[in-house]
């Protein structure tokens, strides 16, 4: 029975008692009456459902590649309404860690979407080798599909390799697939492993046209406004403008002199020094070059918005929709100039001004409040490690054939070639078959292998992920490599490397990630808009924990596989305002 009809049922039985019509019934009875009916009454108010309040839209930014320490460490130069605005006006999780290994791109975009880690939801790095068939996978390969528009038929990409739901494809379940979800980067992985199983399309830019595309895992055609978007060709017009530093020479005080021996120059040029002109490139040299430009940055939000606009996202009234937008320049950026570069302290600076116009925008599409934001990263990154030893820091790169040579010196031990198939994701995949034609056992060649990579200088442990208790090792290294490790997808001997250190292939320039340490591990984790209050945590929060957090305010189920906790501050202050 409704509020309105036990409204009406008790006005009539009152009105009845005072026209005498109950005339057995006395005084006491009648209060008696009175009293529980007011209490039928206010019990069906409080029992009574609400409305579920979710926002219109929630927009997921992850920057790849963005340390922790960028928040701060160019902070003087940020203008008020960019990163600035979130710290102010939004929740900062101070401490927020990837909580396994390898730190890698599509490992850190599934960790945060999923809320889990490899070992359950099987993206084990941005490439593995298959255990059961030694080939090897890149993350988002998918042989049943190929690009849409692509007459060739070559096969594409799609998140058929994720094991698990993501909190899109929650959203989706709980609302009977009403709400929409995209996806949109630079990098396929990074828009294909957010959006999830059953998102309504994911977008990736490909450098042979300079232009988005996808695949026919989502609809076989793209759409009007996608159409009408490639044709303006906004990304090339950028790379013709060249990359100019945004502010006087002067002003970068947080960065290295322009000209050093840590950066790689872009393709027609003599040294990678300002400015950086591409005038003499063809058109695919100049689609490429716009992934490592801050303009690569511009361009995917560009997009984003186009995305939203075409679909009319946040638009339909008590459904709330999804956009995940990884921004990736900052990574080929960072993988090129390393953290130190005037090149990367202006990326952030014009990044900061690209977050402050897009949430200008969020607020006059959907007003302040009306959109919940998240901002974090899928993992930071190490100094040059070049320019760390020239400051007598410890530091140093692993060399390139260091699997060709413990291949020699396994043939050798045990008579057979190719014993490891490769060294990947600072991980030892070993080769059963050829183990199969020699006279050992799986276990005397581990031991074989960790006693030669354990008398390298640059290597802290080695690990037996099958036996695991025979290494002592510290926390949070430990619970990080159980965490990294997916027996199927995972070399069975772990490689820690002392800190400093990384496989860049063999290159001295740039830089990489992937290890356990602070520099790839301490990300940036604001909350911003709907419900969201102001404030900061220095308390631990875990990447698995995003994903549950927006489980918690969206009131849906979490993705199937998480593993990660509601942070309290958020979900705690969103149960008090919904009293």
């Amino acid at each position: 029975m409704t509020l309105v009809a036990l409204l009406y049922v008790y006005i009539n039985i009152i009105h009845a008692f005072y026209r005498g019509k109950i005339k057995k019934a006395n005084k006491m009875r009648r209060s008696a009456l009175f009293i529980v009916l007011l209490i039928v009454v206010f019990s069906s108010c409080e029992h009574k459902p609400k409305e579920v309040d979710r926002p219109k839209i929630v927009i997921g930014l992850v920057i790849d590649q963005m340390r922790w320490d960028y928040l701060y460490r160019y902070a003087d130069m940020y203008g008020k309404e960019g990163f600035k605005r979130l710290i102010k006006h939004g929740y900062n999780c101070q401490n927020t860690s990837v909580n396994y290994m390898p730190a890698n791109t599509a490992p850190g975009h599934t960790c945060i979407y999923t809320g889990s880690v490899p070992s359950i939801h099987g993206i084990s790095g941005n490439n593995w080798i298959d255990n059961l068939t030694g080939d090897g996978v890149y993350c988002v390969d998918d042989k049943n599909v190929h690009q849409v528009g692509d007459k060739s038929g070559a096969a594409s990409f799609s998140p058929a390799n994720m094991l698990t739901t993501t909190i899109t494809d929650e959203l989706r379940l709980a609302t009977n697939q009403k709400s929409r979800v995209y996806g949109v980067a630079i990098k396929d992985r990074g828009a294909i492993l957010p959006a999830g199983h059953l998102a309504n399309a994911a977008y990736w830019y490909t450098d042979k046209t300079g232009t988005f595309t996808t695949s026919t895992y989502y609809p076989n055609q793209n759409p009007a406004w996608l159409q009408a978007f490639n044709k303006r060709k906004a990304g090339d017009s950028m790379v013709k403008l060249g990359w100019k530093m945004l502010l006087s020479p002067d002003k970068y005080d947080q960065s290295t002199v322009d000209a050093n021996n840590y950066e790689k120059a872009f393709k027609g040029e003599k040294a990678p020094v300002f400015p950086h002109v591409f005038d003499s490139l063809g058109d695919t040299d100049r689609y490429a070059i716009l992934k490592s430009l801050p303009a690569g940055n511009t361009y995917s939000i560009m997009m984003a918005k186009a995305c939203i606009e075409g679909e009319h996202l946040g638009m339909t009234n008590g459904v709330t929709d999804f956009m995940a937008l990884s921004l990736s320049s900052t990574d080929y950026i960072g993988h090129q100039f390393a953290p130190n570069s005037i090149e990367m302290e202006d990326c952030y600076l014009r990044l900061d001004q690209d977050i402050a116009e897009l949430l200008r925008w969020l607020d006059g599409r959907y007003g302040k409040g009306g959109y919940l934001l998240f901002m974090t990263a899928d993992h930071g990154g190490a100094h040059n490690a070049s320019y760390l030893s020239d400051l007598d820091i410890p530091a140093g790169v692993t060399y390139v054939n260091m699997a060709a040579d413990l291949n020699a010196y396994l043939k050798v031990q045990f008579g057979a070639d190719s014993i490891v198939r490769g060294i990947v994701n600072y991980q030892v995949f070993m080769n059963y078959a050829q183990i199969g034609k020699t006279d050992y056992e799986v276990w005397e060649v581990k031991r074989s292998i960790m006693e030669w990579l354990n008398k390298r200088p640059e290597v802290s442990y080695t690990i037996d992920m099958n036996d695991m208790d025979k290494t002592p090792l510290p926390q949070p290294i430990h619970s990080m490599a159980v965490n990294g490790y997916n027996k199927k997808r995972s070399g069975e001997i772990q490689i820690i490397l002392n800190p400093g250190w990384y496989d860049n292939g063999g290159k001295t320039t740039g830089m990489t990630h992937g290890s356990w340490n602070p520099y790839d591990t301490h990300i940036p984790l604001i909350w911003y808009g709907w419900h969201i209050p102001k404030g900061e945590t220095n308390s631990p929060v875990d990447m698995t924990d995003i994903s549950a957090t927006l489980a918690a305010l969206l009131h849906i189920q979490a993705p199937n596989g998480c593993i990660g906790k509601p942070i309290p501050a958020l979900t705690e202050k969103h149960k008090e305002e919904h009293k």
